[in-house]
C-alpha cells in the first residue's frame, strides 16, 4: 500500500528569483507526487538578489495556483547537500529540470553521486517545456537589474519585485 510519504519528491535550487521554468518543474512534479518539498538552497559565501525570506514568499505564491487536490507543496530551506535535505524531508524521488545537454552532463553527474550516497532516493529528470528552455534566473536578474522587461520569464509579481530591486 503505497502512503503519501511514500510520494513525497524534493526540488532544490536557488530560486532567486523564482522563472516560469521553475514553476514549470514544479507543476510537472506535482503531477508525479503527493508533497513535494522545495528546498532553497542558502550557502553562506553566496549574495543572492532576494532574501531568503523573499524566496520562500515568492515560492509559495507560485506555487498556490499549481495545487491540485490532494498535492501540497512545502519549502525549506538548507545549507547542506541536497541529497541530504531530500533525505530529512522523507523524499524517495529528487526532481532535476533539463534545459540542454550541458545541464544533462551535469546532473547525470550528480545524480551518480547521490545515488551512492542515498541509494533509496531516485532522480527524475523533467525536461524544460519548450517555452521555458531558455530561461534561467541569472540572466533575468542581469535583465532587470539593466532595466529590460522580463515578463516573458516570470509572473507578474515576481517582474514587481524585480522592478523594484533594481530601483535601489
Amino acid at each position: 500500500m503505497t502512503t503519501s510519504s511514500s510520494r513525497t519528491g524534493f526540488y532544490s535550487g536557488s530560486f532567486d528569483p523564482v522563472t516560469s521554468g521553475h514553476a514549470d518543474v514544479i507543476a510537472r512534479a506535482l503531477q508525479l507526487v503527493d508533497k513535494l518539498v522545495i528546498g532553497i538552497g542558502v550557502h553562506p559565501g553566496k549574495a543572492p538578489l532576494f532574501t531568503v525570506d523573499e524566496r520562500i514568499d515568492m515560492l509559495k505564491r507560485e506555487t498556490a495556483p499549481l495545487l491540485g487536490k490532494g498535492s501540497t507543496v512545502e519549502v525549506v530551506t538548507f545549507a547542506g547537500l541536497t541529497v541530504d535535505a531530500a533525505r530529512d524531508a522523507g523524499a524517495v524521488v529528487i526532481f532535476r529540470g533539463l534545459r540542454d545537454a550541458t545541464d544533462f552532463d551535469y546532473e547525470m553527474q550528480m545524480c551518480g553521486m547521490n545515488g551512492a550516497m542515498a541509494p533509496s532516493i531516485g532522480t527524475v529528470f523533467l525536461p524544460a517545456s519548450p517555452g521555458v528552455r531558455h530561461i534561467t534566473a541569472t540572466l533575468v536578474r542581469q535583465i532587470a537589474q539593466m532595466g529590460g522587461d522580463v515578463s516573458k520569464f516570470v509572473s507578474a509579481d515576481v517582474a514587481g519585485r524585480l522592478k523594484a530591486k533594481a530601483k535601489r
